[in-house]
């Protein structure tokens, strides 16, 4: 499942953010890739243990802790701690697919990366070129989202950031391991979960809502991992 979550922080999460990345020193974004991505990873990052880093990190987690349609669609069991980096002119990321397993180096974390996410952080006007592109069944997704959307990917597909020609790309990302582990169950727990609120929007928590309702935290019971 390919999903837009729009407005994961409002405005003056944003602004804090882009502040923080203003006044950053930031190094070389091949500290945290892996062998096969380093050899086409060309951009640079906040290092995890910078005040700055440890700030946006809590920013991002307090926004995703309280947004439905990112726990909805990810059903999380673990988060990588969030990671920030910058794109400048020239920068770009080649075809890679993230490591099955990443494992935070300070806590000693580990989080299978069933899902991929970049959160944007800089207005898409502010800069050219940046795009996100997502391979997947129905071919290349091009992905530039507005300053505050997020968009979630399997962890699974090939992808590559395209290169930065003026201005500057920032973003978060970071990935979930879900309670749910196989993509199609997860997208079909997510569009169940959809219908019942449309459902009980239109018609209120009569007895056929209340009986899919319960299929659906049955089919949870069923698939997860917890």
């Amino acid at each position: 499942m390919l999903l837009r979550v729009p407005q994961v922080l409002n405005a003056e999460e944003l602004a804090k953010l882009q502040a923080l990345m203003a006044k950053a020193e930031w190094t070389d974004g091949k500290v945290t890739a892996g062998t096969q991505s380093a050899q086409v990873k060309r951009n640079i990052q906040l290092p995890e243990t910078s005040p700055d880093a440890e700030a946006a990190r809590e920013i991002v987690l307090r926004a995703l802790s309280r947004h439905a349609l990112f726990f909805s669609a990810a059903l999380p069991k673990k988060i990588y701690p969030p990671l920030f980096n910058q794109y400048r002119v020239g920068m770009d990321f080649g075809a890679h697919i993230d490591n099955a397993v990443r494992t935070h180096a300070i806590t000693g974390l580990h989080v299978r990366t069933d899902i991929s996410c970049t959160l944007f952080i800089a207005d898409p006007d502010s800069y050219e070129g940046g795009e996100l592109v997502i391979e997947d069944t129905y071919g290349h997704q091009m992905v530039k989202l507005p300053a505050g959307d997020m968009v979630l990917y399997p962890g699974t597909s090939l992808h590559h950031v395209r290169p930065v020609t003026s201005g500057a790309r920032l973003a978060c990302f970071f990935w979930v391991q879900s309670m749910i582990r196989d993509d199609a169950q997860r997208t079909l727990l997510f569009d169940m979960d959809a219908a019942i609120v449309t459902l009980r929007q239109q018609v209120g928590d009569n007895a056929a809502v209340i009986r899919l309702t319960g299929n659906y935290h049955n089919l949870i019971r069923m698939w997860a991992d917890t």
